[in-house]
């Protein structure tokens, strides 16, 4: 199975003092070795940057660009990143309008955007 992972997971995995590390990364290793694949986009990498270099008092990881840098080269090795299409655009665009998405769910719209409905092996469609 294919999860598409949230920016929250990323963090998590990289964050070196967060008590979901250990039990995120073992969850991860037992899945992948039971064959299931793991991708984030480049949004996702976006935001991962966003947190991690924010000051630790605006709820951020305090990471300088270079500690960033090297926690992002992490997870990038762990969570492959999904390639930007032209369709994103146009199916997020559907979405937001069709749902009448609205704030910051419309992050989570281009997200959904990027899953292939023409793959029908994956379980949602």
């Amino acid at each position: 199975m294919l999860y598409l992972v949230d920016t929250n997971v990323l963090l998590r995995y990289a964050g070196l003092a967060h008590l979901m590390r250990p039990a995120l990364r073992i969850a991860v290793r037992r899945l992948r070795a039971n064959g299931h694949t793991f991708r984030a986009t480049s949004q996702n990498f976006v935001e991962f940057w966003n947190v991690a270099t924010r000051p630790a008092a605006q709820n951020g990881l305090g990471l300088t660009p270079a500690q960033a840098e090297r926690q992002l080269r992490l997870v990038e090795r762990v969570f492959r990143r999904l390639e930007d299409s032209t369709t994103v655009y146009p199916e997020w665009r559907r979405l937001v309008v069709a749902y009448s998405v609205s704030g910051v769910k419309v992050y989570d719209a281009r997200l959904v955007a990027f899953i292939d409905k023409s793959d029908h092996s994956h379980p949602y469609f």
